[in-house]
């Protein structure tokens, strides 16, 4: 299936932070893994259920993002969060570069292997 997304989402696996408020519990932080982002959003993965809509900040390294939850579902072994970042605060390889990051685009596809060939060795 085509990519359709107006930009490219990169892959990666890096340990940063979100943020957000939990009202009169003050702010919650948590250790998530970034998954992929891109300039306008990204997905991380989080231990907890964090609520569509809620205001979040991701810390990554120095820098920070911040934005909105567009979705957050199970899946496996944790809940995987959709961040839409706000305009004034885009991602860029120049702002905070994943450790493990990876363009799909860049990918070669493998060649397929050969067929094998089984010979009866009893006939």
């Amino acid at each position: 299936m085509a990519e359709q997304r107006a930009e490219p989402r990169f892959l990666c696996a890096d340990l940063v932070t979100l943020c957000w408020s939990q009202g009169a519990h003050g702010e919650r932080r948590e250790a998530v893994v970034l998954e992929n982002i891109s300039t306008s959003g990204a997905c991380v993965q989080c231990e907890i259920s964090v609520p569509e809509n809620t205001r979040v900040r991701l810390v990554c390294g120095s820098s920070e993002f911040r934005g909105s939850v567009r979705f957050c579902y199970w899946r496996d072994d944790g809940y995987f969060v959709g961040i839409a970042f706000d305009a004034d605060s885009k991602w860029s390889k120049a702002k905070f570069t994943p450790e493990h990051l990876l363009d799909p685009r860049e990918v070669k596809p493998r060649r397929a292997k050969p067929a094998l060939m089984f010979v009866d060795v009893f006939a």
